[in-house]
C-alpha cells in the first residue's frame, strides 16, 4: 500500500532523511523541534474513542490548540519568573501534549510530575527545582496550582518566547528522587537514534492500513514513555492512539478497534498478557496446551529460516494472536525491569515482534534489540548502542553510557549536579559480539557469610515453578553478612499439602543448581509480590517486610484445616452474584439449585467465570456432583495441582 503521511515523499526513508536534514541544520532548540515536529499539518496524531465515533486530531489541529493556550496559560502563570520551572501533573492525553508545548512556548521549564509517586514525592521534586506553579488535572499542591480545566483557547496576541528546557523525574522515595535535566540538544540526540533504528529495522517502520499508530500505554512522564513512545514518533508524525484506562478489556478493544501497530510498555505487562493468554489456553483442555508447547517448538526449530518461521508463525498461531491483539501490531518494546525468556518466546513465536530496550531517567533510551533473529529477540538482549551513544563495562561489571542523549545535568539532594562523561548505570551487564544483556542491578547484588557476590536475577528465573507466581531473593542482614532468604509467592488457590509440595519443588530446584548452602530460609507466601502502582519487585520494601516479619509463611497442611481456602472463597462469591444473595449467608455445602434457587443458565456463567479465574476446563453440567462451594473449590484445586504436577518446568 502507497502511503499517504510522508510529507510528500514516496518511501519512509525518504522522509526520515528530508526530515534529519532539516533537523541538522536547524539550531537545536525545542522551539526549532516543536516547529519541525508539527510541520506535517494534515497527518493524524491523536485518535480517541467517543462512544461508536472515533475522533481524530491533526497535527495542524493540535498546533494551533498550542498557540491559542498560550494566553491563558500566560496569564494563569502572571508573577511567575520566566524560566521557572512549572509541573505538569496529568494523566496522557492530547491535552497534556498541548499543554507540555505551551509551557515550553511561555517561556517555562516543564517538570514533568509521575501521578504514581506519593504526596511528599512529588513536594519534594516542587521544591528541588524552584517550581513556581504546577498545571494539574485536579490535585493540588503547595505552589500555586492551575486546573487545566480553566485553561481556555484564545486568539489573543502573544509573543512566544521559548524555554529550552524540561525535568524528568527519576523513580524513588523522596529521599533518592533525582530531577533530570533535558534540553533541545539531547532530544536532537534521541530523535537520530530513532532514524538509527529505523535505517536498521525493517518492522518498527511497518504500518497498517496506511498508518503508524501507538498505544500510549506508557506515562509520558516517564523516560520511556516520553522519549521512545511520543519523542521518537512523534517527530515523524506518526498517530498516538489514547488508552482510556489499563483494564485488559479496554487495552485489547482499544489495540483492535484502532488498528494500533507498536505497543511499549514494562515486563511486567507483557508477563501478565501471557499468563492471561496461557490461562485461556489450559481451560479448553490438556490437548490445545499439547498443541500450543508443539508449535511453539517448531518455531523454535525454524529459527534458521526466518521468512519460512515468521510464514509458520502467522499461520499456525492465527487464533492466539486473534485472542491476544490481532494482526495489526507490528511492532513491540519491552523495558524497565528484567523480563522473562518464556514471555519473550511465546511473542515472537507466535508472530509478534518483541524486543527489549534500555534506558534510564539520567541517560535516556540508549539501545533496542534490532536483530531479526528470533534467538538473540529471545535471549533478552537490549542490543547494540544507537548512533552518538557509546556502551563499556566497568571493572565491577557494570554497564557505563557516554553520549549525546544523556542528561544535561542532574538535581540531587536539592542541589545542582554536573552529569559525568561517562555515566555509570550501576546495572551489571554482560557483552557478546557488541550485544548487551543486562543480568542485575549492582545495588541489588547479596553478600552471603560466605563472602560469595549472589546476584538475585538470574537465580530468580531459575527458581520459579509451577505453583509459584513470582520469587525474590532477599536477605537478612548479619553481623557476616548478608544471609540470603528467598520469598516465592505462591499461586493463591493453593491448598495446604500443595503448599507443601510447593516448598519440596523450589528446595530440589535449589538442590540441582548447587546453592543449597547459600539459601538460609525459604518463606512461601499467597501474598503477592508486587503491591500498588508497583511495576517491578521492591526489593527494598520486601528485605524490610522479610526483616520485620510482616511477610509470613502460609498455611500449610497442618494448620490450614477447617478454614475455607481463597478458591473456595471466590467460588463462594460467585455464587452469591449470580442468586443476588449475600455471601456470608452461603454455606460451604449449600446446593447451587435446590438450596440457593440458582438456574442452569446461572450456573453456566459461573462456571465460565471460573474458567477464565483458574485457566481450567470445567464440565458444562452439574452432574458432576460440582453445584456447592466445597465441591467447586476441591475441583479447582485438584485440577490446578494437577496441572503443576504435570509440568513443573520453569514458568
Amino acid at each position: 500500500m502507497s502511503l499517504k503521511n510522508l510529507g510528500g515523499y514516496r518511501t519512509i526513508n525518504g522522509f526520515v532523511r528530508s526530515k534529519l536534514k532539516k533537523l541538522d541544520a536547524s539550531d537545536g532548540t525545542m522551539g526549532s523541534l516543536f516547529e519541525l515536529m508539527f510541520s506535517e499539518r494534515e497527518n493524524v496524531m491523536y485518535e480517541q474513542s467517543r462512544g461508536y465515533r472515533l475522533e481524530k486530531t491533526t497535527y495542524g489541529q493540535a498546533y494551533d490548540s498550542i498557540l491559542r493556550l498560550c494566553p491563558s496559560l500566560s496569564s494563569a502563570l502572571d508573577g511567575c519568573t520566566r524560566g521557572a520551572a512549572v509541573g505538569l501533573y496529568m494523566q496522557n492525553s492530547l491535552l497534556w501534549i498541548e499543554l507540555f508545548w505551551a509551557i515550553l512556548r511561555c517561556g517555562y521549564r516543564p517538570l514533568l510530575m509521575n501521578s504514581r509517586l506519593d504526596d511528599d514525592t512529588l513536594e519534594y521534586a516542587l521544591s528541588s527545582c524552584g517550581a513556581a506553579a504546577v498545571i494539574s488535572d485536579g490535585k493540588v499542591f503547595s505552589v500555586r496550582t492551575v486546573n487545566c480545566a480553566d485553561l481556555q483557547e484564545s486568539d489573543e496576541d502573544f509573543t512566544p518566547s521559548f524555554a529550552d528546557e524540561l525535568f524528568v523525574m527519576s523513580s524513588g522515595t523522596s529521599a533518592h528522587v533525582k530531577l533530570c535535566a533535558y534540553s533541545g540538544q539531547q532530544f536532537r540526540s534521541m530523535v537520530r537514534g530513532s532514524a538509527d533504528i529505523i535505517k536498521k529495522c525493517r518492522q518498527v517502520k511497518k504500518h497498517y492500513d496506511g498508518s503508524l499508530k501507538l498505544l500510549t500505554f506508557l506515562p509520558f512522564c516517564h523516560i520511556f514513555g516520553l522519549v521512545a513512545v511520543y519523542v521518537w514518533f512523534a517527530f515523524f508524525s506518526r498517530t498516538f492512539v489514547h488508552l482510556s484506562d489499563l483494564a485488559p478489556d479496554t487495552i485489547v478493544n482499544t489495540v483492535k478497534r484502532h488498528g494500533v501497530t507498536h505497543i511499549f510498555a514494562v515486563p511486567l505487562f507483557w508477563e501478565t498478557v501471557y499468563k492471561t493468554a496461557m490461562k485461556t489456553v489450559r481451560a479448553r483442555g490438556e490437548d490445545i496446551v499439547k498443541r500450543l508447547e508443539k508449535g511453539l517448538r517448531i518455531a523454535d526449530s525454524l529459527a534458521f529460516c526466518p521468512p519460512l518461521r515468521r510464514l509458520f508463525s502467522r499461520i499456525a498461531f492465527k487464533e492466539v494472536r486473534e485472542r491476544i491483539f490481532g494482526d495489526s501490531v507490528m511492532f513491540m518494546i519491552t523495558g524497565g525491569s528484567r523480563i522473562s525468556g518464556e514471555v519473550m518466546r511465546f511473542f515472537n513465536n507466535t508472530g509478534y515482534r518483541l524486543a527489549d530496550g534500555y534506558g534510564m531517567s539520567e541517560i535516556g533510551i540508549t539501545s533496542v534489540e534490532l536483530s531479526s533473529d528470533v534467538r538473540v529477540l529471545n535471549s533478552c538482549s537490549v542490543g547494540k548502542p544507537l548512533s552518538g551513544v557509546t556502551y563499556s563495562v566497568s571493572d565491577r561489571g557494570t554497564l557505563l553510557v557516554s553520549g549525546g542523549c544523556t542528561a544535561e545535568y542532574l538535581i540531587v539532594d536539592g542541589k545542582k549536579t554536573p552529569m559525568p562523561d561517562v555515566f555509570d548505570t550501576l546495572d551489571l551487564c554482560e557483552c557478546v559480539r557488541g550485544r548487551y544483556k543486562i543480568t542485575g542491578r549492582n545495588d541489588d547484588l547479596i553478600i552471603s557469610p560466605t563472602g560469595e557476590n549472589i546476584n538475585p536475577g538470574p537465580l530468580e528465573e531459575a527458581l520459579s515453578v509451577r505453583g509459584a507466581r513470582g520469587v525474590c531473593l532477599s536477605s537478612i542482614a548479619s553481623e557476616n553478612g548478608d544471609v540470603p532468604v528467598l520469598v516465592v509467592s505462591a499461586e493463591p488457590y493453593l491448598s495446604g499439602a500443595a503448599l507443601d509440595a510447593l516448598r519440596a519443588r523450589i528446595k530440589e530446584k535449589i538442590g540441582s543448581l548447587g546453592i543449597s548452602t547459600e539459601i538460609k530460609k525459604i518463606i512461601v507466601t499467597k501474598a503477592p509480590l508486587l503491591e500498588g502502582d508497583e511495576f517491578k519487585l521492591n526489593r527494598r520494601r520486601i528485605r524490610a517486610a522479610v526483616a520485620d516479619g510482616s511477610i509470613k509463611d502460609a498455611q500449610t497442611s497442618a494448620d490450614g484445616a477447617g478454614k475455607l481456602d481463597a478458591a473456595a472463597l471466590f467460588v463462594r462469591d460467585c455464587f452469591a452474584a449470580a442468586c443476588g444473595k449475600d455471601a456470608d449467608d452461603i454455606s460451604p455445602d449449600a446446593d447451587f439449585f435446590s438450596d440457593l434457587g440458582g438456574s442452569s443458565l446461572e450456573y453456566f456463567a459461573v462456571i465460565s467465570r471460573l474458567g477464565a479465574e483458574f485457566g481450567i476446563p470445567f464440565p458444562e453440567q452439574a452432574g458432576a456432583g460440582l453445584s456447592t462451594v466445597n465441591a467447586l473449590g476441591a475441583y479447582i484445586r485438584e485440577r490446578t495441582e494437577e496441572r503443576i504436577r504435570k509440568d513443573d518446568k520453569t514458568v
